[in-house]
């Protein structure tokens, strides 16, 4: 029978410090380690096997996904990672204290580009210091600038119905280790 775990990434720094992270390549706490590890655990305890696993091209959730697989005894699970299960595009507030955001833009306006399905943050200026353009990572993909909930699932729903989907259709446990935002878009297309 087919089976799908989803696991979010382990706090990260940027989490700890409460900041717009998105695309921003920021490493797991300790914490945030022993999270990831407490997945794996779990999996093991259940006595899940992992047929095949995908996760983003972020450090948090391929930390994430390593230390998961290695709690469960399974690090030998074959592993993919593509740009498409990044978490969402934070755009221009990208790198921004939460609380500090809300005081300069209103709580209001936050929880607007926050919460709301089809409204983006503002977009990143190109060329600034979060400008993905030259990351090799993403070489001849097509970037946003920006990202509401909705383009975020317009991202990663094409993804899951090419490579995710069709695993789980021929019977395999797959474990996805990604972000809140791109886990979220899974959910939604379940």
């Amino acid at each position: 029978m087919p089976t799908l775990i989803l696991l979010r990434h382990g706090q990260s720094r940027w989490n700890l410090e409460d900041r717009f992270t998105g695309w921003v390549d920021v490493d797991l706490t300790p914490e945030g380690e022993a999270q990831a590890i407490k997945g794996g655990e779990l999996i093991k305890a259940a006595g899940i096997q992992i047929d095949r696993a995908f996760t983003s091209v972020l450090t948090r959730a391929i930390r994430t996904c390593w230390l998961a697989l290695t709690a469960a005894g399974q690090v030998f699970v074959p592993e993919t990672k593509d740009w498409r299960l990044n978490e969402r595009h934070y755009g221009g507030l990208t790198g921004l204290n939460k609380a500090e955001t809300a005081k300069q833009h209103g709580d209001d306006q936050v929880k607007i580009w926050r919460r709301s399905y089809d409204v983006p943050p503002p977009p990143l200026a190109p060329g600034g210091e979060f400008d993905f353009a030259k990351d090799r990572r993403y070489a001849g993909a097509v970037l946003p600038d920006t990202e509401s909930l909705k383009t975020t699932l317009d991202r990663v729903e094409p993804y899951w119905a090419a490579e995710i989907a069709p695993k789980l259709a021929a019977g395999e446990t797959v474990l996805v280790a990604a972000h809140g935002n791109s886990l979220r878009a899974i959910v939604k297309l379940l």
